[in-house]
């Protein structure tokens, strides 16, 4: 059975609460729009596309509570309330954007048919997709290579497979790599707690290190390539992504090492012409001052708590979409990738 962060089951939204991860497993059963915006607030859930499928479940939960009165007016402070839960990931927009297109023309129980059958879709489309960008990835990493990535970009942050690791892991399975890095990825632990548990449920090599260590191992010539994920990419191809991968794809640059994205054609937001117009999520400093709640730094210090960072289009070698590869990312080549894609559709 193929692991994965949420399901749709009886008319609720369950999650997997990833913050207990590796640890415990636990899901959740949500039934209101304000479950799910602050389970996406608390981290409950995370990864870009994961947030934009829990986000439309959401807008199903409050059709549901809604009933017969139920029509997009009557939904317009659930769909604000999930667009304020995290502001730096375009796929929530994208998803809340498909919702409300749902909603036009229908009222109470059509209307929450209607939405259902949206959210179900776009938890699905998510899955196909994911399987098709790695069909396009996989060739791209380097043979008989060790990759680093940064973050999770698996099952646990998408609707199946995963983005980033979803190549990963298809490379794995064609025996194209020899294995994988994964950084720890403070203050959150995505590499540690999720990332290499993940690979190791694949049986996947996976290395685990120390987020400090990157350039040393590409120093040292152990790292063939680097994949992530992304959760905003501009028209530019300026793409942010968890803190830490703007510093990675200059390690990579500096070392002639290949640095690819992954993610899918949602994660594209062409409204913004390059990184300086993303909106940057900054978050509790607890959170670097504690590490799953045990104090490893002075409780009055000041800290500055950025949940992601910006890395230029220069820096990347190719973003890698369930559409093809945008190779040299910069405005001509995103604008050129997006017109093939209207163009087939």
């Amino acid at each position: 059975m193929e692991l994965t962060a949420l399901r749709w089951r009886d008319d609720r939204l369950e999650l997997l609460d990833q913050r207990l991860l590796p640890a415990e497993t636990r899901w959740l059963t949500l039934q209101t729009a304000a479950e799910v915006a602050a389970a996406i607030h608390d981290m409950v859930v995370r990864g870009a596309p994961a947030i934009g499928i829990s986000a439309a479940y959401g807008v199903v939960l409050a059709a549901q509570e809604l009933g017969n009165t139920a029509s997009a007016d009557q939904l317009a402070p659930a769909v604000s309330t999930l667009a304020a839960s995290r502001p730096t990931a375009v796929n929530l927009f994208w998803a809340l954007e498909r919702m409300q297109r749902t909603m036009a023309g229908l009222h109470g129980a059509a209307l929450i048919e209607a939405l259902t059958r949206e959210a179900l879709r776009i938890h699905e489309d998510d899955r196909a997709m994911n399987h098709r960008l790695a069909s396009f990835g996989v060739p791209l990493l380097p043979e008989n290579g060790r990759i680093y990535t940064h973050c999770n970009t698996g099952a646990l942050a998408t609707g199946g497979h995963g983005t980033a690791l979803g190549v990963l892991r298809s490379a794995w399975a064609a025996g194209r790599i020899r294995g994988v890095i994964a950084g720890e990825t403070r203050p959150w632990m995505q590499g540690s707690r999720l990332t290499s548990w993940e690979l190791m449920q694949d049986g996947v090599p996976v290395t685990l290190v120390a987020d400090s260590s990157a350039g040393h191992l590409m120093q040292r010539g152990e790292v063939q390539a680097v994949i992530v994920g992304a959760d905003r990419i501009t028209a530019n191809g300026d793409t942010a992504n968890k803190i830490g991968t703007y510093a990675l794809a200059v390690l990579a640059r500096h070392h002639g090492i290949p640095f690819y994205v992954a993610a899918p054609l949602s994660t594209i937001d062409p409204a913004l012409a390059s990184g300086d117009s993303i909106v940057i999520e900054e978050r509790d400093g607890n959170e670097i001052r504690c590490i799953q709640g045990k104090p490893i730094a002075p409780a009055e210090v000041p800290v500055f708590n950025p949940a992601f960072d910006v890395t230029p289009g220069e820096l990347i070698t190719a973003i890698i979409t369930e559409h093809g590869v945008i190779r040299h990312p910069g405005t001509d080549t995103m604008a050129a990738h997006l017109a093939t894609v209207n163009d087939d559709h």
